[in-house]
């Protein structure tokens, strides 16, 4: 009935928020914290002797839709041990221009190797930069933390450090 009406209650919505206080972050020097489950930048975990967790098994890669990932695996041996595991990461690259932070290399390491931080300031002016290598991606030492290669430390085969001390 009052059709010729319409276009007029359409920018009423528009009139009422062009009254309405702006709401101004101000981002660099104020911080906001992200939420505890905020899927930022990746970490690669360790075991709590320093050996790394990554078993070099490419299934992050595998998982990963945008193929962001890289990863080539290498065998331990008993003088140059980096991980509790017959294999390791030997490289291990994540490309941030491709990753969409989707989670689902988190979901597919079979060992919990690969975990997402609440960081999430990833930009950067070269493009060479925002590809992260395994020096950038490892977790780092903790007190008590030995840096591999060196022996296993927490037991005597990987189901040692698997069930970290239970019982069998």
């Amino acid at each position: 009935m009052l059709d010729f009406l319409n276009p007029v209650k359409g920018f009423g919505v528009t009139f009422q928020t062009l009254f309405k206080k702006v709401n101004t972050e101000q981002y660099p020097e104020d911080k906001k914290p992200t939420m505890p489950r905020y899927h930022g930048r990746h970490q690669l975990n360790r075991w709590p002797d320093g050996l790394e967790k990554c078993i070099g098994c490419e299934l992050c890669a595998w998982a990963c839709p945008a193929d962001a990932i890289y990863v080539e695996g290498a065998d331990n041996s008993e003088e140059e041990r980096y991980s509790p595991g017959e294999r390791y990461g030997l490289v291990y690259q994540i490309n941030y221009l491709r990753c969409i932070f989707c989670g689902l290399c988190i979901e597919a390491c079979p060992t919990r190797a690969l975990t997402m931080t609440n960081e999430y300031e990833l930009a950067d002016d070269s493009r060479e930069s925002l590809i992260f290598t395994k020096e950038q991606l490892l977790a780092p030492l903790e007190e008590g933390m030995e840096p591999p290669p060196h022996p296993m430390r927490l037991g005597k085969d990987e189901g040692d450090y698997y069930r970290l001390g239970e019982p069998r």
